[in-house]
């Protein structure tokens, strides 16, 4: 049984953060791999800073190449939209009948508004939930503290945005070091947030 970590995100751009955590994850937990799911559109998210869908795929393909542990994917640019997370287990479930075990990655901040999910309850039933640190302010729900399928993950607390990159980057800054070489490259030759 091959155990996969789904990471999920628009990744507009995929940044170092997002590749410090999905390494972390496979690296240093249980978790076989870890899958960077690339959301064409977010339920909180609005849609008008969203580079096209195989732009930020080519992107997160990139960023992942010489990780053999990571693995891009484009799954939720065919399901119905807006895309949310109870769906795409379902259809991942139907896709992958055997051999597989999926569970949800996401920062300490998501779980705090996990309760507001799409059927949260049928997500925490039937998978587990690997969560890393983030700062932030508010509290996390009781029913989330202590819970068996809630696995903390002790990986390190990452405070880069692609909000803050694609802010910077179009005012001029240098956030080359922000991003991995190829994804820097990619970024600067299709002249993408400036």
């Amino acid at each position: 049984m091959k155990k996969v970590g789904l990471y999920f995100g628009t990744f507009n751009p995929i940044h170092v953060g997002h590749l410090i955590i999905a390494n972390h994850m496979a690296e240093f937990s249980d978790l076989d791999e870890v899958w960077l799911i690339i959301t064409p559109q977010s339920p909180f998210k609005k849609k008008k800073s969203l580079l096209d869908n195989h732009h930020r795929y080519q992107m997160v393909f990139e960023a992942t190449a010489d990780y053999p542990k990571l693995k891009p994917s484009k799954i939720e640019f065919d399901l119905p939209q807006p895309n949310f997370t109870v769906n795409t287990l379902a259809y991942l479930e139907d896709e992958y009948k055997t051999g597989y075990q999926f569970s949800l990655i996401m920062g300490e901040d998501n779980l705090k508004s996990f309760h507001k999910w799409k059927n949260y309850e049928v997500i925490l039933e039937n998978y587990h939930l690997y969560v890393y640190p983030r700062i932030s302010d508010k509290e996390i729900d009781h029913q989330f503290k202590d819970h068996p399928k809630i696995h903390k993950v002790a990986a390190p607390i990452i405070e880069i945005s692609s909000t803050f990159i694609r802010k910077q980057h179009a005012l001029g800054m240098n956030i080359k070091p922000m991003l991995p070489d190829s994804v820097w490259k990619y970024m600067d030759e299709m002249n993408f947030y400036r």
